[in-house]
């Protein structure tokens, strides 16, 4: 079906530019005020609202805080329409609940890419939660299908988020992998065994790919940024475990098994906690930290640090990694795990192909 985008802008000459581009791919919707765009609104829910900021009368801000008050109309992505060339601009906009902005006027290629983009995002979302609410019917007399099907669709939404953080999509099948090579040693070891039962571990594993699921709600001008990240860019980009966490009992919160929600969400919320305290988002220390997110720091921070990326060269080998993690125990990182991970060269240099004693 043919998405239809709302363009809101007072400028008859940017509305006809706006079908003129857009119109090749997309049914455009114009209105030249925010009047006139609540009135189409009242009977139309287009896929996505091209917002402008400055018009008389009610600016593109005034407007984003309508649309926010309502149940319907905040479902709606809006991306911004600006002239404006700061970075205070961009920020506003995207605390206001913009999906993304577009600057005038228009480059065809960049606002299409970003419309598009969007729109993929939405329509996967909706999907998505048309899958849960389907399965939710089926749950009592097909579970173990549904099982099934709902872990696919989790690794498909964490690719699809690692893919647009411009990863190969391996992150979460190794941190996956790691989590459980942690897991099973530290119960070989009798290290938390009062925490760590079979369905314990078996949950961690499935909800580890759920680490990052918070990202899809970070603006891709601060993920995909190729320098380092502002002050104010990175407290936004730390959103992400937050975001996860109410992501995850969002949709699957009645759907799934309590122990396994709880998990998931934990996983997302403090996987970024130190063990000085020192992390984000809640500046939690020690074993206040779940177990399952101390796990799952030693995942994420390992591969980070020994996949290569389109935008960073690999640390290699396994034992410089390594060395790196121990200097961060005690401080970073649970001393116990540390030591733990640490036992794990050898299985370690076999998963990621190096040699033993390369």
């Amino acid at each position: 079906m043919e998405h239809v985008i709302l363009v809101v802008d007072d400028d008859k000459n940017n509305l006809m530019l706006a079908q003129k581009i857009f119109g090749k791919k997309y049914r455009i919707a114009a209105a030249t005020s925010g009047v006139a765009a609540f009135k189409y609104l009242e009977k139309n829910i287009p896929d996505l609202i091209l917002l402008d900021i400055n018009m008389p009368e009610m600016d593109g801000f005034e407007i984003m805080e309508r649309l926010q008050g309502n149940e319907i109309y905040k479902q709606i992505p809006v991306i911004f329409l600006t002239a404006d060339d700061d970075s205070e601009t961009e920020t506003r906009c995207f605390r206001a609940g913009a999906h993304d902005f577009v600057r005038k006027p228009f480059v065809a290629d960049v606002a299409l890419s970003r419309i598009n983009r969007v729109l993929e995002l939405e329509d996967y979302h909706k999907r998505l939660e048309i899958m849960v609410a389907e399965q939710a019917e089926e749950i009592e007399r097909n579970s173990q299908k549904i099982s099934s099907m709902q872990e696919q669709v989790i690794i498909g939404m964490a690719n699809l988020i690692e893919l647009r953080d411009d990863s190969t999509g391996m992150h979460v099948k190794n941190t996956k992998k790691y989590v459980g090579m942690i897991a099973d040693k530290m119960q070989k070891e009798h290290l938390y065994s009062d925490i760590l039962t079979g369905s314990y571990i078996k949950n961690m594993c499935k909800a580890a790919p759920l680490h990052d699921i918070g990202k899809i709600r970070i603006p891709d001008i601060i993920l995909k940024k190729p320098g380092r990240l502002t002050e104010e860019e990175f407290n936004d980009m730390k959103k992400h475990t937050v975001y996860g966490r109410d992501i995850i009992y969002e949709i699957m919160g009645g759907l799934e098994d309590d122990e396994y929600i709880k998990i998931a969400a934990d996983i997302a919320h403090y996987h970024h906690e130190r063990w000085d305290g020192t992390g984000y988002p809640e500046g939690l220390s020690g074993t206040d930290i779940p177990l399952c997110a101390r796990i799952m720091a030693f995942a994420d921070v390992f591969d980070a640090l020994y996949a290569e990326r389109c935008y960073k060269k690999p640390v290699r080998p396994v034992s410089k990694v390594l060395g790196i993690i121990e200097e961060c125990r005690g401080t970073q990182f649970d001393p116990g795990i540390t030591d733990i991970f640490l036992s794990l060269e050898y299985d370690l240099k076999k998963e990621t192909g190096e040699e033993q004693g390369e």
